[in-house]
This record gives C-alpha cells, sequence and structure tokens, in this order.
C-alpha cells in the first residue's frame, strides 16, 4: 500500500482508507473475542485474556487454550485464505462473481478427500488436509493446463470455460463414488459442508506456510490486477507481462485455496462476498483490496463459527451452512446492483 503526502490531493483518499482498514482491523480483534468467549459456555472475556496471558488449570483456561483458540486460528487462515484467492480470481477473470470454487480448485480438493476415503484408507482430519491440498494443486495445474492450449493462451474466458467442464468432471467423479460407498458418504459429508469443528493446532501449523506463500504471490501481482481491470490490451500498454501476472496469480489463488479448503472443507461464498466488501470500503486499488480482503474473510468465517456454536447447544451447525445462508442475499444484491448499473 502507498500512503500519499499529507499536501497531496489524495491525501484525503489515502486518510479515508486508512480510517476504514482501521474498523476492519477492529472488527476482526472483536470476532476474534467472540470465538474465543462464545460457545455452549460463556466466558468472560476477562477470562479469556487472563488464560492467553497467563494460562491456568481452570475449566475455562481449558476451553480457551486447548478448545477454541486452535480453532479461531484455524479460522483466521482460512477466512485470510479464501478472501485472498477470490480476491486475485475476480482480478484475473475480470469476473465479479468469480470464487475458490470458479476454477474447480475447491471440487479437486473434495474428489481428493473422497477418493482418499473410499480407496486409500484415510480416516483423519490430518489425513484430510495433506490429501485436500494436493487435489486442489492438481486441479488447478489441470484447468491452467486445458486453458492455456490453443490461440490466445489462458484467457479469462477460456479459465471460466474449463474451471467449469473439470468442476463438471470432478463432480461425478465425487457423486460415483459416493453413490457406491455409503461408508463414504457417511464420513466425508462432515467435511463437505464446511467447518471448524475439530480442528486443533496442528492443522493451522500444516497450512499457515502455504498462506504465506500464496499471500506473498497474490500481492507481488496487485498493481498488474489493477491494469487487468482496464482490459488486457491497457495493460500490456503499461508495461505488463500479462501472461506472468495471470501465472503468478492463478498459482497464489490456487495455493491459498487449497490450503483454506483443505483445513476447513469448502466455505461458501467468503471467497465471492470478502473482496466486494473490501472494494466498498477501500476502492479498487489491489493495493489495498487485497490486506482489507484478507481482514474481511476472517471476520465471516468466525462470526459465522461463533454464531453456529449457540444456535442449537450443544450441537453445532457448521461455519459453512451459515456463510452460504449469508451468501445467498449476498449474491442476488449483487446481481440486482449489476443489473441496475448495466
Amino acid at each position: 500500500m502507498s500512503v500519499a503526502p499529507a499536501g497531496s490531493p489524495r491525501a484525503p483518499l489515502t486518510r479515508r482508507r486508512l480510517r476504514r482498514t482501521a474498523a476492519a482491523v477492529l472488527a476482526l480483534l472483536l470476532a476474534v473475542v467472540l470465538s474465543l468467549a462464545v460457545g455452549s459456555r460463556a466466558i468472560a472475556p476477562r477470562e479469556v485474556l487472563d488464560a492467553l496471558f497467563h494460562g491456568g488449570d481452570t475449566e475455562a483456561a481449558q476451553i480457551v487454550l486447548f478448545l477454541r483458540l486452535p480453532r479461531t486460528l484455524v479460522g483466521l487462515l482460512v477466512g485470510a485464505a479464501l478472501a485472498l484467492a477470490g480476491t486475485a480470481m475476480q482480478g484475473l477473470t475480470r469476473n465479479p462473481i468469480a470464487d475458490p470454487g470458479v476454477l474447480g480448485i475447491s471440487q479437486g480438493a473434495s474428489a481428493a478427500v473422497v477418493l482418499a476415503i473410499a480407496f486409500a484408507g484415510v480416516h483423519s482430519l490430518s489425513g484430510y488436509v495433506g490429501v485436500a491440498f494436493v487435489g486442489a494443486a492438481l486441479a488447478a495445474l489441470f484447468v491452467y493446463a486445458v486453458a492455456a492450449r490453443g490461440r490466445g493462451g489462458a484467457t479469462p474466458v477460456k479459465l471460466a470455460l474449463a474451471g467449469a467442464a473439470i468442476n463438471a468432471l470432478l463432480v461425478a467423479v465425487t457423486m460415483a463414488v459416493l453413490t457406491t460407498r455409503a461408508a463414504a458418504l457417511d464420513e466425508f459429508r462432515f467435511w463437505q459442508v464446511g467447518s471448524l469443528t475439530g480442528r486443533d493446532a496442528a492443522v493451522a501449523l500444516r497450512i499457515w506456510p502455504f498462506l504465506m506463500v500464496g499471500a506473498v504471490l497474490v500481492v507481488a501481482v496487485a498493481r498488474g490486477l489493477d491494469a487487468l481491470a482496464l482490459g488486457e490490451d491497457v495493460a500490456k500498454g503499461l508495461g505488463q507481462k500479462v501472461a506472468s501476472v495471470r501465472i503468478v496469480g492463478g498459482l497464489g489463488a490456487a495455493v491459498l485455496t487449497g490450503a483454506g479448503v483443505a483445513a476447513a472443507g469448502p466455505v461458501a461464498f467468503v471467497g465471492l462476498a470478502a473482496p466486494h466488501l473490501a472494494r466498498a470500503l477501500v476502492g479498487s486499488d489491489h493495493r489495498w483490496v487485497l490486506p482489507t480482503a484478507a481482514l474481511i474473510g476472517p471476520v465471516m468465517v468466525l462470526v459465522a463459527d461463533t454464531v453456529g456454536r449457540i444456535l442449537y447447544p450443544p450441537s453445532e451447525v457448521p461455519a459453512g451452512v451459515l456463510t452460504a445462508l449469508i451468501g445467498v442475499p449476498f449474491l442476488v444484491t449483487l446481481v440486482r446492483r449489476k443489473a441496475v448499473a448495466a
């Protein structure tokens, strides 16, 4: 992010962006506190802070440190990963409704988990993480390889079409396995809905390096994403290497999606909604949109997870169910706004 000098005409815009980004930071801090304090047993914020800074052997401290803190960390990482991936995909494809599922990456992770359950004897959450990441990466590579063939290379339209085709193929493979192996269906359905339940610190430790790598890659092409928004020819005229921007940005989005989906399953609509909310706050400059989306995504995941814990205690509603419920009216509103703008 660049900060304009105090006397610059851009200074008011920069100050407004800084204020709104600060508001997003505060919202994230509040979401973290709620995630740690709220659940089937409410814990006072004072007890939460005491457990975080001083530990302790009390029941409240044990709940905070060993149950809620790990899933909160996973929620932070997953929300940021999906939001950054969605922002990069919308910029690369110039498609306002693109999200981590648009290129078949999420479905690649799902297909890999199903195959691992049915044929490789993988039955643990830690096993799902590695398998899902491999499936997401292979799906991303396959989609890009298909789109890159022929004249013009991997254009936004060809990427979207290749993604839709690969996604349909992977859905068919997944359904074929699930309809013939009932045991796999029973196990897979708990991962498929998208949830933070049962996620421990080991999951966070396994995905954070991939999140860092993916974030660096998409931030590196922020200026290129701004140029692509003006059209491919204009981007080339501005000196951007369009093919490089697509490869680096697409690789970053694939890594981020693989990490997020592997850790929590395909949590819906975070990658779609967070970039739009970020643009509403800070404008279209991706040097601002990317970090702001990375703040908003975790807020969405953590709030959904927290609400899901208190709706039907002692049972939980998975975070992916609530983000989907929130996402439907958001998508309808987005379509209506685009229709009016057109």
